[in-house]
């Protein structure tokens, strides 16, 4: 397979990345995940938008403007001629010796980027017949809108669900939900959409853009406001988003069924909306 080592296309085998580099000992560094249809992006400029945000917010030097990123991503995706998949690619402080918290001087210390694709086809039986979940404190720092690779908080949550045989963790801050354990979370009331909304607690979702997009567009009413566990357990229905999962149900939340324990109608037309807008942009979806 093909992987970007800075702006070349090596073998993975080739890649060699120091003990030293920052991402490796601090995880100090930033990463995205962009996913492709029909061997073309869906959102490739916003995820990149983010990517900068990102950059910007912690002082980090980005290697490439965004035309070059987008380029080098499109000759990775060809090389490895994938279709419907994912590329990942992260971005790390650089090589640092000896370790020290504080920045580097990035004119002498540059960022190291690498990215990697994979073909992974769309889990359209998963996504019509939903998840589980598990509640837990979100114990995660207080710069969730920053897509760090720190990411020892989600790991811990989500290994906490597969041990108790679910899929996904509802996290919350004192009783107000967050997010999901990799995923922005929702719910549906009387037919009204809510979703908590962007800031430092939250990542501000690319596929959350596209959802609220479309649902406005189909005139469903949307509320970009924080809700409580206890109104969690009282929604209609319940989902998650992310770019590898689009618009995923929940139908169970700690045993108890969300609803009649089924995919409800609101998150069936999010999830008919959602393909229209990848097929208006990347072609038909088969």
């Amino acid at each position: 397979m093909k992987v970007l080592l800075g702006d070349k296309l090596v073998e993975r085998e080739d890649v060699k990345i120091d003990m030293e580099d920052r991402g490796y000992q601090f995880g100090d560094g930033l990463y995205e995940v962009i996913r492709a249809y029909n061997g073309t992006f869906f959102t490739a400029d916003e995820h990149i938008e983010r990517l900068f945000r990102g950059a910007e917010k912690i002082e980090l030097v980005l290697p490439f403007t965004k035309e070059e990123l987008k380029n080098r991503l499109n000759e990775l995706l060809v090389a490895n001629n994938i279709k419907t998949g994912n590329v990942y690619f992260q971005v790390t402080r650089g090589i640092a010796s000896p370790r020290n918290f504080t920045y580097p001087d990035p004119t002498k210390v540059p960022a190291i980027f690498t990215a990697s694709v994979t073909d992974v086809p769309r889990d359209q039986e998963q996504m019509d017949k939903g998840v589980t979940a598990i509640i837990l404190p979100d114990y995660r720092w207080l710069h969730c809108d920053i897509k760090s690779i720190s990411l020892l908080g989600n790991v811990m949550a989500k290994h906490e669900a597969h041990k108790k045989g679910a899929d996904e963790v509802v996290q919350h801050r004192d009783g107000v939900v967050t997010e999901g354990g990799s995923a922005n979370m929702w719910m549906v009331k009387d037919g009204t959409i809510y979703t908590h909304p962007d800031g430092n607690l939250v990542l501000p979702g690319i596929t959350k853009i596209v959802l609220l997009k479309v649902a406005r567009e189909a005139g469903i009413p949307v509320k970009e406001e924080s809700f409580t566990l206890e109104q969690l357990k009282e929604a209609d229905e319940v989902f998650t988003s992310s770019t590898t999962i689009e618009a995923m149900p929940v139908i169970e939340i700690e045993g108890v069924p969300v609803g009649d324990g089924k995919r409800g109608p609101i998150v069936k037309q999010l999830q008919d909306l959602y393909v229209a807008d990848v097929e208006k942009n990347c072609g038909k979806i088969r």
